[in-house]
Order: C-alpha cells, then sequence, then structure tokens
C-alpha cells in the first residue's frame, strides 16, 4: 500500500495512485458548523492532502504597526499590515475576503520613493522549524508543500495599488521592474530554502485572470511576469529538480496556459468550471500538466446537493484516468454559505473512489 506522500506523488505526475487525498479549507464560520457536526456525528476527518511547510522568517521584522506613517488617514482598529506593509481592515468575521485593501506605495510617484522603502528582507539557509517540519512529514508519510502564493504580481499589487502598478507597467518601466524585482527576489530566497529543507512542492500563485477574461495582455505578461516566474521555479530547481511546481491562479487564464507550461508549472490550480472548459483543458494539456480543484465554489459547493457533489467527483475521477492528473478538491475557501452536508459529500465521495 503506498504511503500517502507516495500516492501523491503518483497522482500529480500521471503515473498512477491508489487513492484520492481530500484536499480544502474553510472559512470560520464554516469551519466552526463543521467542528460541530463533526463533534456530533463522530465522523472520520481524514489528513488533508498536503503537509504545509513553515516559511521563511523575516530577518528584522517590523513593529505590529510600523507602516501606519504611510497613510496619511486613520485604519480600523484590528488592521494587520503584511510583510511588505500592505494594510488590511477587518470586515465580517465569517469570511475571510471581506476585508478592505489599502496600499502603502498608492501615492507613490518616483522610482527614488520606491527604491527608499522599507522592504522586508529574508534569511537565506534552512531554518531549524522548516528542517525538522520536512523530516516529521516524510516520516510519516506525508507529501511536504511549501506554499509561497502571491508570489509577485499579487504581492506587488498589494503595495502599490492594482491601477497604479499597471500604470507603472504602461508608462513608466523602471518603477513595474524595480518593484516587481524586489519582490521576486525575496520569494526565490524563501522558495530556495524550500527546496533545500526537502519540500516535495512548491506553490506558486498570482491572480492574472478574470471571471470571463484574462488580466493583462498577453504581451504585458510575457514581459513583466513571465520571465520572473520562471526564475522562481528555476530557483527551485536547481537545487531539487524533481521538485512539483504548483501554480494557483483563480479566474480565465487559458491563454497563459503554455506561458506556464514554459516556466516549468506540472499543476495548475483550481481551473474554475465557472471560467474554463475542464473537457478542453484536459484534451489539450492532460499529458503534461496536472490539474487541482475544478468543485466550484460559486455554484456547486454552495447551491448543488450532496448527490451532484458525489456524481462530479466520480465522473471528473473517471475521466482522469487511472494514471490520476487530477486532484479533485473545491476551487477555492468554502464560504460561509456551503452547507456542511456537501463538504462532508466531497469528502466521502474522494474515500470511496478508486482508480
Amino acid at each position: 500500500m503506498m504511503t500517502d506522500r507516495e500516492n501523491m506523488l503518483g497522482l500529480l505526475r500521471r503515473e498512477g495512485y491508489e487513492r484520492m487525498p481530500v484536499y480544502f479549507t474553510m472559512t470560520p464560520d464554516l469551519a466552526r458548523r463543521f467542528g460541530e457536526y463533526v463533534d456530533k456525528t463522530g465522523c472520520t476527518v481524514p489528513e488533508q492532502g498536503f503537509f504545509e511547510l513553515p516559511d521563511t522568517p523575516q530577518k528584522y521584522p517590523k513593529p505590529r504597526d510600523f507602516f501606519r506613517q504611510f497613510f496619511d488617514y486613520e485604519l480600523a482598529e484590528g488592521t494587520g499590515f503584511s510583510a511588505y506593509g500592505a494594510a488590511s481592515e477587518p470586515g465580517s468575521a465569517a469570511c475571510m475576503h471581506m476585508r478592505r485593501k489599502h496600499y502603502p506605495m498608492k501615492n507613490f510617484t518616483t522610482l527614488e520613493e520606491l527604491e527608499r522603502y522599507p522592504y522586508p528582507e529574508f534569511e537565506r539557509g534552512v531554518t531549524d522549524m522548516q528542517r525538522e517540519a520536512v523530516a516529521f512529514a516524510h516520516e510519516n508519510g506525508q507529501f511536504a508543500m511549501g506554499s509561497l502564493c502571491c508570489s509577485i504580481w499579487e504581492t506587488a499589487w498589494y503595495t502599490r495599488g492594482m491601477e497604479e502598478l499597471m500604470m507603472d507597467m504602461l508608462a513608466d518601466e523602471p518603477m513595474a521592474d524595480y518593484l516587481l524585482d524586489r519582490v521576486t527576489e525575496n520569494t526565490a530566497i524563501r522558495a530556495e530554502n524550500l527546496a533545500r529543507a526537502g519540500a516535495d512542492g512548491l506553490y506558486f500563485g498570482d491572480d492574472i485572470g478574470m471571471q470571463s477574461r484574462i488580466l493583462m495582455s498577453e504581451d504585458m505578461y510575457i514581459r513583466f511576469l513571465k520571465p520572473r516566474l520562471k526564475k522562481l521555479i528555476d530557483t527551485a530547481r536547481n537545487v531539487n529538480p524533481d521538485i512539483l511546481i504548483m501554480y494557483h491562479s483563480c479566474g480565465y487564464i487559458e491563454p497563459f496556459i503554455p506561458h506556464l507550461l514554459d516556466c516549468g508549472v506540472d499543476i495548475l490550480n483550481p481551473v474554475q468550471p465557472e471560467s474554463m472548459d475542464f473537457d478542453k483543458l484536459h484534451a489539450q494539456y492532460g499529458n503534461k500538466l496536472s490539474f487541482c480543484g475544478l468543485l466550484g465554489t460559486q455554484t456547486l459547493m454552495p447551491f448543488g446537493t450532496p448527490e451532484e457533489i458525489r456524481a462530479e467527483v466520480r465522473t471528473r475521477l473517471d475521466q482522469a484516468g487511472k494514471q490520476g492528473g487530477l486532484l479533485i478538491c473545491p476551487t477555492h475557501i468554502l464560504e460561509p454559505e456551503v452547507p456542511v452536508e456537501n463538504v462532508i459529500a466531497y469528502m466521502d465521495a474522494c474515500l470511496e473512489y478508486r482508480p
């Protein structure tokens, strides 16, 4: 019998697998209701498909309110700041996405302002926590995944503002290049550390799609983001040529898929059924790209029936075949409107399926 790690590797490399892993996250309100259901019924909750590894710490972390100096207006109590100073005001406690973003570089007009900004710095070298986490995962037969989502584009625009960064890319390329390079250099350090720690896979990602169209032109993607993503993947592969690369982007990104393959992406996440046609993508790329996702969090998971969810899991896994290439799961975090019974139906369908 395969360990969970061997099973996941076979699934994602399209080399055959024995069982379908379970992989999902929930907003706090749904997690509370799910926990109450589990306590009441005693149902078994399987281990998640990936063991998440700790990220690289900052060399000199800033005090909690350090970045408030970059905003000339009051921020709500409880506002959090990213390592880059992007501010996130709290909204609904039940839902992860209901937060208001604020951008510390929004009013910058010169390259010099970008150069003076206090960017985070990250230690080169594997930490004891990372080394121990990989050892623990492997000793317990688990797949060790390092998460570096918001790899380049999202971290940059969360700090600069999307409109401002887009205008930099169109009209002031030195400003765009400087910011994107600083973010890429930091992410590359973190990726190299995780690869040296022994991660089985790395999870990169930046949302480059909208609901029905790409977020930027293909030419703009090739100019600003593609070579930087390739640098991140090459950095990890120089340490471990066999490391698996998962790339996340919500929305419609079909024109970008050949570029992601050029960069070395192995697995595409989440393949929203509301935005892209899996039948088409699987027929075109299924021999060289694996997929993760497919169960729509805008449609099927909140509004489908448990029977419909079980049927979709079976249909799509049959379509992928015995070799694998599809880790079927919700396409994003499960929001409060998802019935607990639908989460249970997803878990049961995965646990019952045999290729």
